[in-house]
């Protein structure tokens, strides 16, 4: 479905973890998933260059209560949210049982390498090739990709923030030799156990927001992302057709 002109696609958790199992086998060229919350989506409709990385991802999953609130405006409904947290975590899991290699970058020092540990924990035979914070000058990033091409990592999580993480995969996962990448915002700060999630019932009722908002009373700006994005839906909906003006 065309969300203020960027493509989302409609899958499940299931159908998304096996799409992500068919790029890995997929070697012959680099493959982003995004997981497209209001925010992110709302950024790329003033970003030009981040709403041309979004519209050739190869798999943009419904993150994000604004997301699914627009299917439902637009007549049709996803089957499911996919929070990024929680694909990555499925990724993790179907990734142990086939032997999938996985990198951590970005966050603030030391971070990956927690989030990198708790995952150990909890999926003893995950192959985690390395990790390392997401905080390097231009000048090191012909290091970070030697660093990248000699894991030969399957799967690169990027906590990078959006857009960098985006951007940053767009213009280096070609030379890197990882067939996936894919940002997850701030997952690693989760699973480091520096934040927490909201509670089960919030989740299940699309509230996270809410919840982060009440633990970080800063993040109202980035909140207020929301209502401007359900009222540009609701303008698409109305009065643009394919993003032409009826």
């Amino acid at each position: 479905m065309n969300i203020l002109g960027i493509p989302v696609d409609g899958v499940t958790m299931e159908e998304a973890v096996h799409r992500v199992g068919t790029f890995v086998k997929e070697r012959q060229r680099p493959h982003m998933v995004v997981t497209a919350n209001s925010e992110m989506i709302i950024a790329a409709h003033y970003d030009p260059l981040l709403g041309h990385i979004l519209e050739r991802a190869d798999l943009v999953v419904p993150d994000g209560v604004g997301v699914v609130l627009a299917s439902r405006i637009h007549g049709r409904r996803f089957p499911q949210r996919i929070p990024g947290v929680d694909l990555m975590q499925q990724l993790l899991k179907r990734g142990q049982s086939v032997g999938w290699k996985f990198f951590l970058m970005g966050a603030e020092p030391g971070v990956a390498e927690r989030a990198a540990a708790a995952i150990r924990v909890s999926f003893p035979e995950i192959q985690i090739v390395g990790c390392r914070d997401g905080f390097f000058a231009k000048d090191d990033e012909e290091a970070v990709l030697d660093e990248l091409r000699a894991s030969q990592a399957d799967i690169l999580f990027l906590a990078m923030g959006v857009p960098r993480q985006e951007k940053w995969a767009a213009a280096h996962l070609g030379t890197a030799g990882i067939p996936v990448a894919m940002g997850v915002g701030g997952s690693f700060n989760i699973w480091a156990g520096l934040d927490k999630r909201a509670p089960k019932w919030m989740q299940t009722l699309g509230l996270e927001w809410l919840y982060r908002l009440l633990r970080q009373p800063t993040r109202w700006k980035r909140v207020g992302a929301l209502p401007q994005f359900v009222m540009l839906v609701l303008w698409e909906r109305l009065f643009c057709r394919g993003g032409t003006p009826k």
